[in-house]
């Protein structure tokens, strides 16, 4: 048991066995595990190093770059949004943004952005690392986009576009970049500012972990040479553009607002799920009835970009890892490629988070780091 508040002994033990063995084993190179429950922060674990090349350790004020994982801050900022009125879930994306109405899109709403339904998956096949860095030019790309579904129609995952899609309603709506709304909104209020980025300014990268590549191996690779040339996955977006260790670590791409990714440390992103869950410090950035609203069902089906099933509420998907949507409706989050996960579960008040700098194909480490933590807490 712990005193009232504060880090739990016993828990913190568990996670920072766990992962110092992940660590030493080789299977991962620098990870970070923080749990929020009930307004506190009660896990704050980190192991292994930040940067091989330096040998600079992971701290728990250490930003990686977590890739869709911060998909969840882009949404959080649209709830905000709406409960103050700006907008809401029903508007249609073209009255804020007129341009986007082009080739029949003008009835896509806001909750069909949010939910993966829109029917704009995919970016051109001609897009560079530097076109996703120019954000007019990537807004005017998805403007002109054609639908590839009726909006509301079909479920599929919006890898790229639900950030600009995203950032251009917040942007068109406040008169301000999504980067400058998170921080005046999310991270700047919880303390976090230094943590919690879209895009993140060079001078502060050097503080970031070096994201590597795991070690291929041949169930992996042919796996994907038995994948069909033509699934809608390798329509939405070029190749050259898939979440790798190389395109994670360009400082561009680091500085740029793309917030269909973003870089935290985990205990930023569970801070974030903390003060959706509960009162953070004073802070609590959404009423429960919000929440709830939010956090419900909006949309599932058979993922028509990728192809398995998924369960979508209004920017979260739902269900714990290790777990069906049916058996752990209450726990709403994103992940994000190479294992980093993090969400909040209104049943248990669990806010967790992990990031990790090695880039791996599953989420095998988040799956039993989160069992652990579940377990631990459940016996405090």
């Amino acid at each position: 048991m712990s005193d009232r508040g504060g880090i739990i002994p016993d828990a913190q033990q568990r996670v920072q066995s766990a992962i110092d063995q992940l660590v030493e084993s080789g299977a991962e190179r620098g990870v970070q595990v923080a749990v929020y429950r009930e307004g506190e922060l009660v896990v704050d674990a980190v192991s292994g190093v930040a940067d091989p090349a330096t040998g600079r350790p992971v701290m728990s004020d250490t930003p990686f770059y977590n890739f869709s994982m911060v998909k969840a801050a882009a949404s959080t900022i649209v709830h905000m949004l709406v409960e103050r009125g700006s907008f809401g879930y029903d508007t249609r994306v073209a009255q804020l943004w007129p341009e986007f109405a082009a080739h029949g899109k003008q009835a896509v709403t806001v909750r069909q952005v949010l939910n993966h339904s829109a029917g704009v998956p995919g970016i051109p096949l001609t897009t560079t690392a530097e076109d996703l860095c120019d954000w007019d030019k990537m807004c005017a790309a998805i403007a002109d986009e054609e639908l590839w579904w009726e909006p509301g129609t079909k479920i599929g995952y919006h890898a790229y576009t639900f950030g600009y899609l995203v950032g251009e309603v917040v942007r068109r709506s406040t008169g301000k970049p999504i980067s400058r709304v998170l921080r005046d909104l999310v991270s700047g209020p919880l303390g976090v500012a230094d943590e919690l980025y879209f895009g993140m300014p060079r001078s502060e990268q050097p503080r970031l972990a070096r994201l590597e590549d795991a070690p291929r191996d041949a169930q992996s690779d042919a796996a994907m040479a038995a994948m069909p040339p033509d699934l809608p996955m390798f329509k939405a977006a070029p190749m050259s553009l898939m979440p790798t260790a190389v395109l994670g670590n360009r400082a561009d791409i680091l500085a740029a607002d793309i917030p269909a990714g973003g870089k935290t440390s985990a205990r930023a992103i569970a801070r974030m799920y903390g003060a959706l869950l509960d009162e953070v410090d004073g802070v609590r950035l959404l009423s429960p009835e919000r929440l709830r609203e939010s956090t419900a069902v909006s949309m599932s089906g058979v993922d028509a970009i990728f192809g398995m099933p998924t369960t979508w509420a209004l920017g979260y998907s739902i269900g714990r890892l290790g777990s069906t949507p049916a058996e752990s409706p209450t726990a709403f989050g994103v992940g994000g490629a190479g294992g980093s996960m993090a969400y909040g579960d209104t049943r248990t008040g669990i806010a967790f988070a992990i990031t990790k700098n090695r880039l791996t194909p599953d989420f095998t480490a988040a799956t039993n780091l989160s069992q652990i933590v579940n377990e631990a807490l459940a016996q405090d």
